[in-house]
């Protein structure tokens, strides 16, 4: 069993999503989007797409939202390859990914 990261108690109200198989060892990661000032904390199984937590992070964060407007980041960079798996694009246990739109917006 994988112990839960410290990053995973900061400034969450909502209830862990799962991801894939996340009944084995899982990483629990978090997916931040800055539009909204919210996080939310997902359990997946090292072998999910970075899509598939992408896909859970919108449905839970910005219900209706079209995917191909928004962009996953990991390290300050676009995760270019969504169809790779977590492990592939070096999450690891208490990762956190930036989810936001495509295209800067102005500030309103």
């Amino acid at each position: 069993m994988t112990s839960i990261p410290f990053v995973q108690s900061l400034r969450t109200t909502r209830d862990v999503l799962r991801v894939g198989d996340a009944n084995g060892a899982a990483l629990h990661i978090r997916v931040e989007v800055p539009e909204r000032w919210d996080v939310v904390r997902i359990a997946a199984s090292p072998d999910a797409s970075v899509q598939s937590v992408k896909s859970a992070a919108l449905e839970e964060l910005v219900p209706g939202a079209d995917e191909h407007a928004w962009v996953i980041k990991l390290r300050g960079f676009e995760v270019l390859s969504e169809s790779r798996s977590l492990a592939e694009v070096g999450a690891v246990n208490g990762t956190i990914f930036l989810l936001t739109h495509r295209r800067r917006r102005a500030v309103k």
